[in-house]
């Protein structure tokens, strides 16, 4: 039975180190020196403090902000500890409840009668960082409102954001909720309110 039993461990404890500690390390070594930025979490910082990445979807309430689509990884939603889908099937009543509103909220706000399927629909990790331009270009009318700026200006930064297919195949085109917001911040930031408004 040693004999057996020798090899085993032996080849246990091999290809634990070569593949559970070794590779991972190498992997790990080489993304660092080459794609340092990404192997980091693509974080973004503003005045050396990090507001978010741009690869996790983040809530965005406020009315001069780009709003992400919805999300569903967390009780409250955008909780990266907790990424994932409802797991609500195309038949489940509380799904189309919950989109029903969504939409019927939505079409009130923007006067859209027809509105793209990620502004009521989640992701299926929760933490999609990005919008379609269509949903983007929607909103860009309360966000000119809330910033006291003209609805173009708003929208040339919108645009300014698109980002195409990857590689030019793969994919939708997209815009980044989080730098789109921070893009707003800076080119047309929310003007105060006279005193007594």
């Amino acid at each position: 039975m040693l004999t057996h039993l020798r090899p085993a461990l032996v080849s246990l404890a091999l290809f634990t180190l070569l593949l559970g500690l070794a590779y991972p390390l190498a992997i790990t070594g080489v993304a660092g020196a080459l794609l340092p930025r990404q192997a980091g979490g693509s974080l973004v910082r503003v005045g050396g403090r990090v507001v978010g990445s741009e690869l996790i979807g983040q809530a965005f309430a406020r009315p001069e902000h780009l709003h992400p689509r919805p999300s569903a990884a967390g009780s409250d939603g955008y909780d990266a500890s907790a990424s994932s889908g409802s797991n609500l099937g195309p038949l489940s009543e509380t799904l189309a409840k919950r989109v029903a509103e969504s939409a019927q909220a939505l079409r009130v706000e923007t006067g859209a009668a027809v509105l793209p399927a990620d502004a009521v629909t989640t992701s299926a990790s929760g933490l999609d960082p990005h919008i379609s331009p269509e949903y983007a270009r929607l909103q860009a009318r309360r966000i000119a409102a809330a910033r006291g700026v003209t609805e173009a200006q708003v929208l040339q930064v919108i645009d300014r954001h698109v980002e195409g297919r990857t590689f030019g195949f793969i994919g939708q085109p997209r815009v980044n909720v989080l730098m789109t917001n921070l893009d707003l911040d800076r080119q047309a930031p929310v003007r105060p309110s006279p005193p007594g408004a």
